[in-house]
């Protein structure tokens, strides 16, 4: 079994694919310890080891953001912090970077 350190390095080489993704979309993204303690525990699998985390980082960020990406808040670009409420990941958007970002 992997130990939590090498667990929260794949957890955070996830997140930097990710950060990276978005960076071409002018979002500067922010995770939380909480966020990644979370995915750590939630992505793992004693017989499957860390192959879960791409299933459950899909399902719990990537499909909230492609939503704003597309349709909400980030369309043209801003700043989104990512963390974990009651065991449920939450987006947080920060609205001075959003108004910057929105066209005059």
């Amino acid at each position: 079994m992997l130990d939590e350190q090498i667990i929260l390095q794949v957890v955070d080489k996830f997140l930097m694919q990710l950060e990276q993704q978005l960076a071409e979309k002018h979002v500067d993204i922010h995770f939380t310890d909480e966020l990644r303690r979370y995915l750590a525990k939630n992505g793992f699998d004693p017989l499957m080891g860390a192959r879960p985390m791409a299933r459950l980082i899909q399902d719990t960020l990537r499909k909230a953001l492609a939503d704003e990406l597309l349709f909400g808040r980030l369309v043209a670009g801003g700043e989104v912090t990512v963390t974990v409420i009651d065991d449920k990941v939450e987006l947080k958007f920060d609205q001075d970077a959003l108004a910057a970002a929105e066209p005059a």
